[in-house]
C-alpha cells in the first residue's frame, strides 16, 4: 500500500462572480463581473468566464473592463454573502475528510488519504466535491491532486483550471514530464521580481532549478543574492522537485498575538484634529469590541499613522505600555490620543491604525480607585450584545453622525467592500 498521502486544493471558479450569478439566474448567458459599478476608477475583483473571454480580467479598471465588454454586467461586491458560501463549502468537504485547510475564501486543502475507504479515490472524491458544491452553491471547482501540498496546489493553478474536467494529478511519476518545462513564473511562490532575477541567471524553467544539485544551488543563488539565502535556495529547489512536508492543518491559527484594526482614509478631509480624533475614537471602540468577542486584553497600545500635506509625507508607529491591561474603550483611546498628540506632526491624516499587545484574558478585571472598571466593563459588554443582535449601527456615539465619522460606513463593509 502506498504511503504516499492524497492531498487535494480545491479552487472556486471565478468565485465571487459563480455566487453572484447563482443568485442572478437572469445572467447565466451573460458577462459578468464584481466591482463597484459607480467607481469607474475602481478595480474588477472577479470575472465570469464568459466575461473573461471578452478581455475582463481580474484586477483591470471597471472603465477598462466596459471597454472591453460592453455588455458586462457589474454587480456590487457582497462581501458578507460570499463569507457565508465559503463556510458552506468547508462544511461540504468535512464531511468527507476532518483535514480541512483553508488557503483563502476561495480555495481550501484537503487531505483525503484516509477517506479512500469510504468516498473512493482521489479522483472520485473530487468528482464528488465537485457536484456537491455545485448543487449547493452554483460554484464550479477546478481540483489539484498531489501527494503534497505544493503539487496539489501547482497542479490546480497550471493545469486543472484548463483541463476540461477541473481535475488533474500532479504527482512524483509526471512531475518531469509535466511540470518541469513550465516557465519559471509558473513555480509557485515565485512572483515577478524573482523571476526576472532568475531570467538574469539563465534559469528558464522550473526543471532548470529541479535537476540541479541543491549545494550547487545555494551557489548560484549566494552570487544572485548573497550569503543569507541559503533557505530560499532550499525553499525553491524543494518547490521544484514537489517536496512539501507540511501537513494540512484543521486550524493554522497560533496564540493571538494583536487585536488591531485600521482605515485609510482621503487626506485631503482630514487636515482638523477633532476631525481625525473622531476617527481614532471609534477604531478604538472597534478594538475593544472585538478583544472583548475573544474575551481579552491588552496592555500595550499602538498607534501606526502616516500623514501628508502632498508634497511632504511621514509616518510613525509608536507604542505606550499600560498601567494594566484594558479592553475598554475609553482607556485604549486615552493611551491612543497621548501618542497622537505627541508623535503628529500638524499635517492631513492619510491613514491610522491602532493596536493592543501583551494579551492576557479578561475574567479578570483590574481595580481603579477612581473609576469602576466592572460596571464599566459590563455596560460596553451590554452594548456589543446589542450590536451584535442588530447591526452595528444599532448603537452609536453622537461624534460617529459628524461627517468625520466612519462608522456608519464600516458597519456596511468587510475588509473595506460591501458586505
Amino acid at each position: 500500500m502506498s504511503s504516499e498521502r492524497s492531498i487535494l486544493l480545491v479552487d472556486g471558479q471565478s468565485f465571487y462572480a459563480s455566487v453572484e450569478k447563482a443568485a442572478h439566474p437572469e445572467f447565466k448567458d451573460m458577462p459578468v463581473a464584481v466591482g463597484d459599478p459607480e467607481r469607474r476608477s475602481g478595480i474588477i475583483l472577479a470575472a465570469c468566464p464568459i466575461a473573461k473571454a471578452h478581455g475582463v480580467t481580474t484586477a483591470s479598471r471597471v472603465f477598462e473592463a466596459q471597454a472591453a465588454c460592453k455588455d458586462l454586467v457589474i454587480i456590487k461586491p457582497r462581501m458578507q454573502r460570499y463569507i457565508t458560501v465559503s463556510l458552506l463549502i468547508t462544511e461540504i468537504y468535512e464531511a468527507i475528510t476532518p483535514l480541512v485547510e483553508p488557503y483563502s475564501i476561495d480555495e481550501q486543502f484537503l487531505d483525503v488519504t484516509g477517506s479512500a475507504n469510504m468516498f473512493g479515490s482521489a479522483e472520485e472524491v473530487a468528482r464528488q466535491i465537485q457536484q456537491r458544491v455545485m448543487l449547493s452553491t452554483g460554484v464550479w471547482s477546478r481540483v489539484g491532486i498531489g501527494p503534497t501540498k505544493v503539487l496539489a496546489k501547482t497542479a490546480t493553478d497550471n493545469f486543472a483550471k484548463r483541463h476540461p474536467d477541473g481535475i488533474y494529478r500532479l504527482d512524483y511519476s509526471n512531475i518531469e514530464q509535466e511540470l518541469w518545462p513550465l516557465p519559471i513564473q509558473k513555480m509557485f511562490m515565485v512572483a515577478s521580481r524573482m523571476t526576472r532575477r532568475f531570467l538574469m541567471w539563465g534559469i528558464q524553467t522550473i526543471g532548470d532549478i529541479a535537476r540541479m544539485e541543491l549545494p550547487d544551488f545555494k551557489r548560484l543563488m549566494r552570487r544572485m543574492m548573497g550569503k543569507q539565502s541559503d533557505i530560499q535556495a532550499e525553499y525553491y529547489w524543494q518547490t521544484a522537485r514537489g517536496i512539501d512536508p507540511s501537513p494540512v492543518m484543521p486550524s493554522i491559527r497560533g496564540a493571538l498575538q494583536s487585536v488591531s484594526h485600521g482605515k485609510a482614509l482621503r487626506a485631503s478631509l482630514y487636515t482638523r484634529k477633532a476631525d481625525i480624533e473622531v476617527v481614532i475614537l471609534e477604531l478604538c471602540a472597534e478594538v475593544c469590541r472585538r478583544a472583548r468577542r475573544i474575551g481579552i486584553q491588552g496592555r500595550v497600545v499602538s498607534l501606526g499613522l502616516g500623514e501628508t500635506d502632498g508634497l511632504h509625507a511621514h509616518t510613525f508607529g509608536r507604542q505606550l505600555t499600560l498601567p494594566y491591561p484594558t479592553n475598554l474603550t475609553r482607556e485604549l483611546q486615552a493611551a491612543v490620543l497621548r501618542l497622537f498628540n505627541e508623535h503628529w506632526r500638524g499635517m492631513p491624516v492619510s491613514y491610522i491604525t491602532i493596536a493592543l499587545t501583551q494579551l492576557v484574558r479578561d475574567d479578570v478585571q483590574y481595580l481603579d480607585l477612581f473609576t469602576d472598571r466592572a460596571k464599566t466593563y459590563d455596560l460596553e459588554r451590554a452594548m456589543d450584545g446589542i450590536k451584535d443582535r442588530y447591526g452595528d449601527t444599532a448603537i452609536l456615539r453622537a461624534s460617529s453622525l459628524l461627517e468625520a465619522g466612519i462608522a456608519r460606513e464600516r458597519a456596511t463593509q468587510i475588509g473595506g467592500h460591501y458586505k
